[in-house]
């Protein structure tokens, strides 16, 4: 079976991240697809970051009517900082009956070459690209590459951030969030300040 990881802070997951996630699990060779919340960096300034258990929770309500989709919290139980060679690897060790590949939009990809052990992750795994509003090209390094898949997904502008601003300036952010998510969101108050 093969299994795309869709990492991301989903703070909040918003529709964006969920046509994205659901056309990869639909139209690519992707099985499912599985959406790993990459936990709170413990370096970086917390400021809005939702604890790591609502931004599972979040994930879990956006993705429970989905079958292809899947919440994952692998990380939480990885040593911190986390980086994705080593995520790989002990999913690799862990479920031998699954194929992983990486899923990621174009603007990572032009800085890929920039993480820790690239190399061994494009040789052990595929990566499958969604496209992202840039006038950034792909490098040629990666042009071509035979574990390079570029999906023709549709380009979804929604941002996290743009989110949490609106619901602290009290606007309505509601159709960008899958309904229950922004059920959570309004019962517990969440970006209110």
């Amino acid at each position: 079976m093969k299994i795309g990881l869709y990492f991301g802070t989903f703070n909040p997951i918003h529709v964006g991240h969920m046509i994205i996630a659901n056309h990869m699990a639909e139209f690519s060779d992707l099985d499912q697809v599985w959406m790993v919340v990459t936990p709170h960096n413990p370096l970086k300034k917390k400021s809005t970051l939702l604890e790591d258990h609502h931004r599972l929770q979040m994930v879990f309500l956006a993705t429970e009517d989905y079958p292809k989709l899947k919440p994952s919290d692998i990380e939480f139980k990885l040593p911190q900082p986390n980086y994705t060679v080593n995520t790989l690897a002990y999913l690799q060790e862990k479920f031998l009956q699954y194929e992983f590949s990486l899923i990621m939009g174009e603007d990572n990809l032009n800085s890929f070459h920039k993480w820790k052990n690239y190399d061994v992750i494009l040789q052990n795994h595929d990566i499958y690209v969604y496209p992202r509003i840039s006038d950034e090209i792909i490098s040629q390094e990666f042009t071509g590459h035979p574990k390079i898949h570029v999906i023709d997904a549709p380009v979804v502008e929604i941002s996290s951030t743009k989110i949490r601003e609106s619901i602290k300036n009290g606007k309505n952010a509601r159709p960008m969030l899958p309904e229950k998510v922004w059920d959570y969101i309004d019962h517990n108050l969440f970006y209110k300040k």
